[in-house]
């Protein structure tokens, strides 16, 4: 006969994969993050865009307290402000 008592104490892969597919799936659990807090700060912010064509999270508070140099620029103005002249 088998003595069973034997197999409760060992750990075979079979019983291992359980435990480490749990491990590895903990941290996600933590890291969602609330729909608030996400639409709260992409509230405050804005994004713009620099001469050289990348973009910038502004804060909204600063847009609005900042100066305007000129209002409806042209389409040629625009490309060449960012360095692409036609």
């Amino acid at each position: 006969m088998k003595d069973h008592s034997k197999k409760g104490k060992q750990l075979s892969r079979r019983g291992v994969l359980p435990i480490l597919g749990s491990a590895f799936l903990l941290p996600l659990l933590g890291a969602a993050k609330p729909i608030e807090t996400t639409l709260l700060n992409s509230a405050e912010y804005q994004t713009l865009l620099k001469p050289d064509g990348t973009t910038v999270r502004v804060k909204v508070e600063t847009v609005n307290n900042s100066k305007v140099i000129q209002e409806k620029v042209s389409n040629e103005s625009f490309l060449e402000w960012l360095g692409k002249k036609i």
